[in-house]
This record gives C-alpha cells, sequence and structure tokens, in this order.
C-alpha cells in the first residue's frame, strides 16, 4: 500500500483526491508539545497538547483519548497546524465539564496516527518513510506509548481517563493495565472486544484501501460512516431526493465526508488504526474478558448511545456488568448513532461532571 494518488474512481466526480492528509514535518507546529522515546523496535515520537496546570502534587491530571480519525487538538480553533477546531471544544476549558482552572488536560495523538505522533509517514530507520512497512501495533502498544508520555510529565496516577469509540477502548485498556495508575474511568460507546461484525466491517475498509490508498480511503470513509450515523437520520434528511447533477442527496453526502477525510488524513494511518480497532480484546491473554474487567479498580462511568449501530448498547452492558466501580450504563439518547459521543455535547458534559464530582477535588 502507498500514498501516492492512484485512480480516482470513487471520490466526488470531476474532483481529484489529494494524496492524503495530516500533519508534515515543517508544517506549523500549532499547540503540539513533544515526547521522544522508543517502544521496542520502534523510535518514538508522541505529539501532544494540554490544558490548564498541573498541580504541585501532579494529581489533577485528565487524559482524554481520541477517536479513529481524531488528533490531540481535543479544544481550541482552527488556526495553523490544525486544520479544524477541537472535536470536544464545548467541554473543555474554563468552567467547562472539563474545567481547566480545576483539571491539567492531557491529550496525545495515538501511535500510528497522522498528526505528529508516529506513523507511517515518519523516516523508519533506514531514512525511508515507513509507509505500509509500519509495524503493526495495537490498542495496547498505543496506551503503553502513552504511559511514556505520563511517566515523562511525572503523572503517577490519572484522576481520569476518558474517551469515547476508538479513545473508549484505550481508556479502558488503561484501567486494565495498570489499575493503580487510574483513579477513575469514563468508557463512552466502545466495547471490550470488537466482534465478528464489527471486524467484518473494518475489513471491507482495509480492502478497499488495499486496492487504492486513496480513492480506497474514500470508500472505507463512506462504509464507516453509515455506521456513525442511523438509517432513521439519512431517511429524515435525505430520503431519496435526487440533485440537479443525477446524484441522491445522501450520496453527495458520503462523497463529501470522503473528501473531507482524504484532506486531513492519511490512509496509511487510516489502515494501521482500522488494524488496530479490529484486533482489540481487552481480555487477550487475561483469561478472557471477565477476568480483564475484573482488574479494574476506578471509579467507572460506562455509557452507549442507544441508536449506535456500530458499537450497541449490549457491548457497553457487558462492561458495566463487569467492572466493579461502574454502576450500570449511562444512556445517551439520540437520533444521531455513534457520531452523538461528538454531537450530543450536553448529555457527555453530564456524564463528564458526573466522573469528576465522584473523584472529588484534585489531592
Amino acid at each position: 500500500m502507498g500514498t501516492t494518488a492512484g485512480t480516482t474512481a470513487g471520490t466526488t466526480p470531476g474532483k481529484t483526491p489529494p494524496a492524503g492528509g495530516g500533519w508534515r514535518e515543517g508544517d506549523p507546529e500549532g499547540r503540539r508539545r513533544w515526547l521522544r522515546g522508543a517502544l521496542p523496535g520502534l523510535p518514538l515520537r508522541i505529539a501532544y497538547e494540554t490544558w490548564g496546570t498541573l498541580n504541585a502534587d501532579r494529581s489533577n491530571a485528565v487524559l482524554v483519548e481520541h477517536a479513529l480519525t481524531g488528533d490531540s487538538h481535543v479544544a481550541g480553533p482552527a488556526e495553523p497546524g490544525h486544520p479544524t477546531p477541537g472535536w470536544w471544544d464545548a467541554l473543555v476549558g474554563p468552567g467547562k465539564a472539563l474545567d481547566t482552572d480545576r483539571w491539567f488536560v492531557v491529550a496525545p495523538n495515538v501511535l500510528g496516527g497522522c498528526q505528529g505522533t508516529t506513523g507511517p509517514w515518519e523516516t523508519a530507520p533506514d531514512g525511508l518513510p515507513w509507509g505500509a512497512r509500519f509495524p503493526r501495533v495495537s490498542v495496547r502498544d498505543q496506551v503503553a506509548a502513552e504511559a511514556l508520555l505520563a511517566d515523562a510529565l511525572g503523572i503517577r496516577e490519572w484522576a481520569a481517563v476518558v474517551g469515547g469509540s476508538m479513545g473508549g477502548m484505550r481508556a479502558l485498556e488503561w484501567a486494565v493495565t495498570w489499575p493503580d495508575r487510574v483513579r477513575s474511568l469514563m468508557v463512552l460507546a466502545a466495547p471490550a472486544a470488537c466482534s465478528a461484525d464489527q471486524i467484518a466491517l473494518g475489513c471491507a475498509q482495509l480492502h478497499a484501501l488495499r486496492l487504492d490508498p486513496v480513492a480506497g480511503m474514500g470508500l472505507a470513509r463512506r462504509i464507516a460512516h453509515l455506521s456513525y450515523r442511523t438509517g432513521a437520520e439519512l431517511e429524515a434528511r435525505f430520503g431519496r431526493r435526487v440533485q440537479d447533477d443525477g446524484r441522491y442527496a445522501v450520496e453527495s453526502y458520503l462523497d463529501h465526508q470522503a473528501d473531507k477525510l482524504l484532506r486531513r488524513f492519511d490512509p496509511e494511518s487510516y489502515a494501521v488504526l482500522t488494524e488496530a480497532m479490529n484486533g482489540h480484546d481487552v481480555g487477550r491473554g487475561r483469561g478472557g474478558v471477565r477476568a480483564a474487567l475484573a482488574r479494574v479498580t476506578a471509579r467507572t462511568v460506562i455509557a452507549g448511545i442507544d441508536s449506535d449501530r456500530l458499537f450497541p448498547l449490549a457491548q457497553q452492558e457487558e462492561l458495566a456488568e463487569g467492572i466493579a466501580g461502574a454502576d450500570g450504563v449511562r444512556v445517551v439518547a439520540s437520533p444521531y448513532g455513534h457520531d452523538a459521543f461528538l454531537l450530543e455535547v450536553e448529555q457527555v458534559a453530564a456524564l463528564l461532571r458526573e466522573l469528576l464530582l465522584e473523584v472529588g477535588s484534585p489531592r
């Protein structure tokens, strides 16, 4: 799999997509900070952003984990180095749910991503870009990289680790791998392990990428986006309406989503992260899911979305049943499906306030 443009089939008619987006050396750094280190066999650079102030005993740190095509820019405007506004901008800042007058919020770009952290566009030890040679990484590997960041910041214990979707997978992995380093946990719209149905959906996207990286990512995004929203919402918004150019309105909508992602994300990173999600299984090597969840000691809020057809509520119910510190499942009511973890900011804010209220004041 390469990152040069091939056929434009499957992209918006009349448009030629770029060869993939993402942060590159020489681009504006924006709010990014940097950590260099290493994992076994892999030189490592982590891009991350912070908000608020770390207190004297380093007890007020909150780790925010982004989803598949997210990044470290959780809050703040679009600006040089950050082509889009913060994806949880309404939730992070003074007086907001993640109140930066109280909490020190940390958000790293994930290992294998394309916004500054080591990934396929990075230079390998032989002086060439990793590209398709980039090693396969797991959610557990990604969390191991984040542990190096926590160590470098002097954070022995997170006051909270929170995330939705793929970010929820990493948040859960943190609490299982290092129970003594996570005081509270919020997992939103994520499973203990990806099911056969979810793996199949990811594999279809990976096959599209392997046929043609750029046009394939456009197709992969179309496939994925259908799992992010609901049939009822698409019917209400678009129905069978046909545009003047002959395309169905819903087709045009999916084309638009594909084009947007092609301009800000790297196809190789999309493949690496999709493979990591497919491999997510918190019980692997730990005696199964039940045994793994029993390791969690954090005060826990598990939340799901009532219309989520990607990671349905039954998977969050499994988490809540297996984690002693959880008190049932909090349900986000939304017509928007899986994307509600980004869109239903008032409901998500209430969940975060509940979590942090239970944590109490920073020590």
